[in-house]
C-alpha cells in the first residue's frame, strides 16, 4: 500500500506554482459543503488541486502561499478545535494539526481571513487566484483591494493583476510523479478485483444494482473509500447509453453487460469497463463486434508512447474503428478516409478514445497548447483508452442480431520513457478469457 505523501511532495508542488505564477502568491480555497436535501450534506470530497497542494481533507479551509526568495510562507486558515462540533461530526485537525502535519509556517482560525488577508495584500500587485468560481467569494476579494479598506492608496492606484493559476497547477498535475503512481496502482488494484468478481458472479435474473452493491462491496473492502465517479452497469441495450447510471434493469440471458466503474485511492481514480456476457458465452454477433472493439483498442495502446501527440491515437481510433464497422457490414462499402472525414464512425462510435486521469476521472490537462498545436505524450501522463462500438436497438439499417449491442473495452495507461505501461492489463478482456471467467 503507497505512503502518505509527506509534507514535504506538497511544499514541493507549491513552490512550482508559484514558480509558474510569476512571484504572485496564491489564493486557493477548499471545496465547500455541499447540501443534498433538508440538512443532509453530499459526502464530502476535497478539491483535488486544494488536496493536491495541501493534503489537507476539511472543508472551510484556505491556502495562502506567499514567495519568500527560494521557499515560501505557507499559511493554512482552517476551522479551529470544537469539542462539541467533534462530538457530531468528527476530528478536526484545529491550528495546531495544520502546523504539526500539514507543513504549515502558520496556521490561523478561519473566521480571522478576511482581517489577516486586508493586512497581507494591501502592497500586492498581482494575485493568483481564479475569479469567476464564487461570485460572493470575488466580491469580498475585490472589496479588499479597494483603497477605502487599506486606508492608504495602492502604489499602482489600481486593482492588483488576477492570474488565473488554474494552467500552471494542471500542467503540474498532468505528470505524474512517483507517490501518485503508487496511488493509481493501487485504485486500478482494487478495480481489478472489483471488475473480476462481477464477471465472475454475473448471472441473468441479477438486476444492474446487484451487480454493482457486489463490486463496489469489494471496492470497499480493499480500501477505497468511494468510487471515482458513479457506476455503470448496463446490460442489453442499456450499453448503448454511454453514461447510463439508473442500474435498475434486471438481466437477461444472452445479454452482455457493460461495466464502468472504478475505485478511488488516495484521491486517485482508476476508470476501466469491460464488456462480458451474463450468460457466459457471446454469441457470434456478440464476438464479432466485441474482437473488432479489443483490435482497435490494442492497436491504440500500442501507439502510446513519449512524443505521440494524443489527437493522433484518437484520429487512429477513428480509422481502426472505420475499417471495424466496415469488415461488419455496418457501414457500407467506401473509401476508408473519404468515411473518416464524412464522420461516418459517428453513428456507432460517438465518443472520443478516452482522456486524462488522474485526482478526477477525467483529469485537468490540455490536449492542445494556446498556440492550437497538439499536445505531445511525455512519460507520467496517464490516459484512458476507451474506443466502443454501439447499435441502437431500433436500428433496422443492420442485421437483427446485431440491434442492441454496446460494446467498451476500456485501461488505464502510464506514459513511460520506454512507452507505456497498463495499469489494468489484468482485467481478463481476451474473448476466452472473459468467457472463462463468466462461466466459473
Amino acid at each position: 500500500m503507497p505512503k502518505k505523501t509527506s509534507s514535504s511532495v506538497y511544499e514541493k508542488r507549491r513552490q512550482s506554482v508559484l514558480k509558474g505564477l510569476g512571484g504572485a502568491p496564491l489564493l486557493l480555497r477548499a471545496a465547500p459543503e455541499i447540501l443534498r436535501n433538508g440538512d443532509v450534506h453530499y459526502s464530502y470530497r476535497q478539491a483535488s488541486s486544494y488536496q493536491y497542494l495541501t493534503g489537507f481533507e476539511e472543508p472551510k479551509a484556505i491556502l495562502l502561499a506567499i514567495p519568500n526568495g527560494k521557499r515560501h510562507r505557507t499559511i493554512l486558515f482552517v476551522r479551529p478545535k470544537d469539542p462539541l462540533m467533534e462530538i457530531w461530526h468528527g476530528k478536526r485537525a484545529g491550528v495546531a494539526g495544520a502546523l504539526k502535519h500539514f507543513g504549515a509556517d502558520e496556521a490561523i482560525p478561519i473566521g480571522e481571513f478576511w482581517d489577516c488577508f486586508k493586512e497581507l495584500s494591501k502592497d500586492w500587485d498581482s494575485i493568483g487566484y481564479s475569479l469567476g468560481e464564487d461570485a460572493s467569494f470575488d466580491r469580498q476579494i475585490l472589496a479588499q483591494f479597494g483603497t477605502r479598506f487599506t486606508g492608504r492608496p495602492r502604489r499602482n492606484q489600481g486593482l492588483p493583476t488576477f492570474v488565473d493559476p488554474r494552467p500552471v497547477i494542471h500542467a503540474l498535475r498532468q505528470i505524474k510523479q512517483k507517490e501518485e503512481i503508487e496511488c493509481l496502482d493501487e485504485a486500478c488494484r482494487i478495480t481489478t478485483k472489483g471488475h473480476k468478481v462481477a464477471m465472475a458472479i454475473c448471472r441473468p435474473g441479477m438486476y444492474e444494482y446487484e451487480l454493482q452493491a457486489e463490486f463496489e462491496a469489494v471496492f470497499r473492502n480493499e480500501g477505497s473509500p468511494r468510487n471515482g465517479y458513479p457506476s455503470i452497469v448496463a446490460s442489453g441495450a442499456n450499453a448503448c447509453c454511454l453514461h447510463y447510471t439508473a442500474n435498475n434493469r434486471k438481466i437477461r440471458k444472452g445479454d452482455l453487460v457493460l461495466l464502468d466503474a472504478g475505485a478511488e485511492f488516495g484521491h486517485y481514480s482508476a476508470d476501466v469497463t469491460r464488456t462480458f456476457p451474463a450468460s457466459g458465452k457471446f454469441s457470434a454477433a456478440q464476438r464479432a463486434v466485441y474482437q473488432a472493439v479489443l483490435k482497435v483498442q490494442k492497436k491504440c495502446i500500442k501507439a502510446v508512447k513519449p512524443g505521440m501527440q494524443f489527437m493522433k491515437v484518437h484520429a487512429l481510433a477513428q480509422l481502426e474503428t472505420t475499417k471495424a464497422l466496415l469488415d461488419l457490414g455496418l457501414l457500407k462499402r467506401g473509401d476508408v478516409k473519404k468515411l473518416v472525414k464524412k464522420k461516418a464512425y459517428m453513428k456507432y462510435y460517438m465518443h472520443g478514445l478516452g482522456h486524462w486521469l488522474g485526482m478526477d476521472v477525467h483529469d485537468c490537462g490540455a490536449y492542445t497548447h494556446r498556440d492550437g498545436k497538439p499536445v505531445e505524450l511525455k512519460p507520467g501522463m496517464v490516459l484512458t483508452v476507451e474506443p466502443g462500438i454501439y447499435i441502437a436497438a431500433n436500428d433496422k439499417s443492420v442485421p437483427k442480431e446485431f440491434r442492441g449491442i454496446g460494446i467498451r473495452i476500456e485501461d488505464d495507461v502510464l506514459v513511460t520513457r520506454g512507452g507505456n505501461r497498463v495499469l489494468t492489463e489484468a482485467i481478463p478482456k481476451e474473448v476466452r478469457d472473459v468467457e472463462a471467467l463468466a462461466q466459473s
